[in-house]
């Protein structure tokens, strides 16, 4: 293997690393905290803000989230199954299921709307104030 290869595959292996501690770290904060969130969500909470922090730098973690990306269709193939193998304990509560799918993306649509609403107002805002700034002077 070339030198080219081996630094490539260093690389990658550094990266899957750096995800791996954080998802360790997120394991490790959901059997020591006692609230009952899943470990994943303690392990994006991390990753979250060790990017915001600059810790890491989304240059480190680039590639191999990129590949995650890639695979994320095949990920969902086995819990798929699993819910048409649990038809019958799903069919049950069919329409509570679906309304609450239902609730859930207008609620999430509406705050994600609004969100960027308020961030483009913001920036206008910002803008507008460095305008007026800059004819100040």
């Amino acid at each position: 293997m070339s030198y080219a290869g081996r630094r490539h595959t260093m690389k990658y292996l550094i990266q899957i690393g750096i995800i791996t501690a954080i998802c360790f770290a997120g394991e490790i904060l959901s059997v020591l905290l006692p609230f009952p969130v899943p470990s994943g969500v303690y392990g994006l909470i991390l990753l979250f803000l060790l990017l915001c922090l600059g810790i890491i730098k989304p240059i480190q973690i680039q590639e191999i989230s990129d590949f995650f990306m890639s695979i994320l269709p095949i990920l969902f193939i086995s819990p798929s199954v699993k819910l048409m193998t649990s038809w019958e304990l799903i069919a049950d509560h069919l329409i509570a299921i679906l309304v609450l799918l239902f609730l859930s993306t207008v609620c999430v649509t509406a705050v994600t709307g609004l969100t960027a609403q308020a961030m483009l107002q913001r920036e206008a805002n910002s803008g507008d104030e460095l305008s007026k700034d800059g004819e100040g002077k």
